[in-house]
């Protein structure tokens, strides 16, 4: 079997970036540097690094929903600064016996996720590594307008959201107990499909902030709550909720020592969805593809129906 070493560094990247690439990738693979388009002249970038038995586990996941993943959780942050996506960069280290087969289908599921967000991969480096570790750069440009930030809410804005919340959460906790359950639910957890869209939407509406929701979207709010400098209250009964989790162990309903979570829980603190929260100033008429969920008010930090929640979201270093 031909390993990810046979294929050589470049070998790599040229087949992982065979395809078209779009017309923002001036000069793909070959030379020291990607040349990419900056029309705006100004380049919004993010980076994200992906571990192996930390963000992925190779016996739940495929290399191509790695791929995937890897790929949605930068370009949903790309699209939640209100740019579009208009190259990707991609780090990769794995041991030296990884197959080659292995390494291209974790290309082709960072391609074909690029290519949703109307994008490319641009090129990359590949490293030997002790573990799978993957870092994926992306690229978007602003067409002129002003970043969305997270600073910018006020005082008596909607807040609303756009995407599924709580379904990454249930293919998780599927996988760390053990159990069968909705396919739905796993392929959201391996292969999270972020609404793309959405930052072209909120920008018509004259979005106030706006971010990616990757830590739980009590989380995540907090971050608009505490860099605009107000409070966000939630309304519980208007959150989209995940259908309720019933899980199975081999065929038989899941044993009584598995609790089932409660869909809210999932909702409010579930990571990975890459939905989008924004606020946007009170009275927009939104689309139907966005719930308006609470509001802003004077103040700090983030309740639910008036009440200050006892969990939060996912901590990177105590999660």
């Amino acid at each position: 079997m031909e390993s990810i070493g046979d294929l050589g560094e470049f070998g790599l990247i040229r087949k992982a970036t065979g395809r078209d690439l779009t017309p923002d990738v001036l000069l793909g693979p070959g030379d020291d540097a990607a040349v990419v388009a900056a029309p705006d002249g100004r380049v919004v970038a993010t980076t994200d690094v992906l571990v192996e038995g930390r963000h992925f586990r190779l016996d739940w996941s495929s290399a191509y929903d790695i791929g995937r993943k890897a790929a949605a959780q930068n370009l949903a942050d790309v699209v939640a600064m209100g740019a579009r996506p208009t190259a990707l960069l991609v780090g990769f280290g794995a041991p030296s016996g990884t197959s080659a087969e292995w390494a291209l289908r974790l290309n082709d599921g960072i391609a074909d996720e690029a290519a949703l967000a109307g994008t490319s991969i641009a090129g990359g480096d590949t490293v030997g590594s002790p573990t799978v570790t993957i870092a994926v750069t992306a690229l978007g440009d602003l067409g002129g307008a002003p970043p969305i930030t997270r600073s910018g809410a006020r005082p008596g804005d909607l807040v609303a959201v756009r995407g599924r919340l709580g379904w990454a959460a249930s293919g998780l906790y599927l996988l760390e107990n053990g159990l069968d359950g909705p396919d739905d639910f796993l392929d959201a957890h391996r292969r999270p499909q972020p609404p793309y869209a959405a930052g072209e939407e909120a920008r018509s509406h004259g979005v106030t902030a706006m971010l990616d929701v990757s830590d739980g979207l009590l989380q995540d709010l907090g971050h608009i709550a505490d860099l605009s400098g107000v409070a966000i209250d939630i309304s519980a009964s208007a959150v989209p909720l995940p259908p309720s989790l019933e899980a199975t162990s081999q065929g038989e309903p899941a044993p009584d020592a598995v609790p089932m979570p409660d869909p809210l829980h999932l909702a409010l603190t579930g990571g990975e969805d890459h939905a989008f929260a924004a606020t946007f100033p009170a009275g927009t008429a939104l689309p139907a593809t966005w719930t308006v969920i609470g509001r802003v008010g004077e103040g700090f930090g983030v309740t639910v129906d008036g009440r200050v929640p006892g969990v939060r979201g996912w901590d990177h270093f105590r999660g």
